[in-house]
Formats: structure tokens, sequence, C-alpha cells
């Protein structure tokens, strides 16, 4: 496997697809922004007028794009589906529900290819360094010919089961931690704040004692910063809270901190903060506790 097209090159879709090109894979890339495309070309890589012409006789077609829908728009509407090598693998490193990864898989075997269900979690430094985790499931031999590619973008490579789905299973299991965890966080350092503590110092104590994790250590200073970047948005949680939430319902699994965190989530962009940086959810607590931003 050497020929890769690749679809979506965003924050992470970017570094992913350079990754892949200092690998010495062929990488034909396409995205709604020409600019992405004229930053792949200076890259080595070539662009594509459209998703079709990204996934024409492809080896692999990775789709780093925000759900489900969007995957399906590009697979089924855009015609990259058609366009791939006859046996040609579909590597789906979105985050979407267990049960819509079912369904793609389903449309895509039908079409003769193969799908891996391969989410990721490390974010932009991960996407940077190589060094993401991804959780793929899939047949062991389809796994087998995506994991060179695989290797190139993460360092902790995990083949968690054989049906499309798993990997998304476990990323769903991640993202309930994740979004708890920076929820936690600010209710933590808020409730600081109202009892007159100065919240850099309390994540200063809290960072090096039991209580710290890396998703406190992570998100903390960011959520005492004016306009921090944004590594992943407030309105990603209340998409991937939202798929934990139909992800319990479906299984009759009962999840009430996850259904808490992501209330929160909900109020912040609410308070118009859904494209800030998901840090920002501190300002939910804050608004309810009456506090202003430290």
């Amino acid at each position: 496997m050497r020929s890769i097209g690749f679809v979506g090159l965003g924050a992470m879709g970017m570094p992913m697809a350079e990754n892949l090109l200092k690998q010495q894979f062929a990488v034909c890339g396409f995205d709604v922004r020409a600019s992405a495309m004229q930053a792949l070309e200076a890259l080595g890589g070539t662009s594509a007028p459209d998703a079709a012409g990204a996934a024409r006789n492809a080896d692999a077609l990775i789709l780093m794009v925000v759900n489900a829908a969007q995957a399906e728009a590009v697979l089924f509407d855009a015609g990259a589906l058609d366009a791939m090598a006859k046996d040609g693998i579909v590597i789906l490193m979105a985050t979407c529900a267990p049960s819509a990864v079912r369904a793609i898989a389903a449309r895509v075997e039908a079409a003769g290819r193969s799908l891996v269900d391969a989410p990721v979690s490390g974010g932009i430094g991960g996407a940077k360094g190589g060094t993401l985790t991804i959780m793929a499931s899939g047949a062991e031999a389809v796994f087998a010919r995506a994991k060179p590619a695989l290797s190139a973008l993460g360092d902790k490579l995990f083949h968690v089961g054989p049906e499309p789905g798993q990997g998304a299973a476990v990323k769903t299991v991640n993202q309930l931690l994740c979004g708890v965890h920076i929820a936690v966080a600010a209710e933590a350092f808020a409730f600081a704040e109202k009892a007159g503590i100065d919240g850099k110092l309390a994540l200063e104590i809290l960072g090096g004692s039991a209580a710290g994790s890396w998703m406190l250590n992570n998100r903390g200073p960011r959520m005492f910063e004016d306009e921090p970047m944004v590594a992943s948005a407030v309105d990603i949680f209340v998409k991937d809270l939202g798929i934990v939430a139909d992800a319990g319902r479906a299984s009759k699994t009962p999840l009430p901190i996850a259904a808490a965190a992501l209330q929160m989530f909900l109020t912040a962009s609410a308070m118009g903060l859904g494209a800030k940086d998901d840090s920002q959810v501190i300002e939910a607590y804050r608004h309810m506790a009456g506090l202003k931003k430290s």
C-alpha cells in the first residue's frame, strides 16, 4: 500500500498527511479550503479538485472529517468510494457513533471495498508528532494491510476487534472520560475561585497532587487565559458527549456523570462559546457561581 487519498486537511489532518509523505507514501488530498491543498502541495503531496479525485485509484482513503455525516457525503454522495482501487481500504478516522460506523462499513463492503474503523486520540500535538493513539477495528487481514499507513500516524496502534464499530466504541469511552475530566476540572477551579483562592495557584497545587491528571494539567492553564488557542472546541464535546449519550441509551447503560458534563458543555455553547477552546466550559461554571473570568 503506497497510494493514499486523504480527505480533511484541517489542524490534525494536515500534519497527518505530512507524516505519511515523510514515510514515502504518495498522498493526494482534498479539502474544501484551497489554502489547505496548496499547503499539501508545498509539502510534496498532490491535490485534487474534489473528494473523488483524491480517492481515484487509491489503495487507501483516509477520512479525517468531522463526523459520520461528512464521511457518508464524501464516500457516497461525492463518489469517492467508487473512485478507489477495486480492493481499496477506507480508513475512517473521524469520531462517529459505533452504529454509524457499522452502517457505513456495510455500504463500503457492498461496493467491494473494505473499511478499517480507526478513530484517534492525541490532538494536534499527537498529529504533528506522529504519536497519536489509534483505536482500530476491522478484519485482521484488512488491518494488516492498513497497518503501515496507520503506523506512520501513531505510535500507539491498537487492533481492538474484528468488527467495524468496535474502534468507535473505544473512542466513545475515551471521549466520555475526556469530557468528564475537563468539566470536573472546570468545576473544581470555579469552586476554588468562589472560595477566594487564586485559580492558578490552585492549579499549581492540585496538578502535582493526587488530584492531578493529564487533562487537568493540559486544560487547566488555558482556563486562566483570556483567549486560549483553540486545540479542541466546546462544540466538539457537545457532539462527542452527545455520541456518548446516544451509545449509552442504545445499550441501556446509565451514564449520569457523562450526562451532567454534556449539560455543562451545552450551557457554554449556549453562552456563545461553542467555537472557543473546550477549556472555556469553565465560563459556564463561573456564570452560575456569579464569578467573572480570572
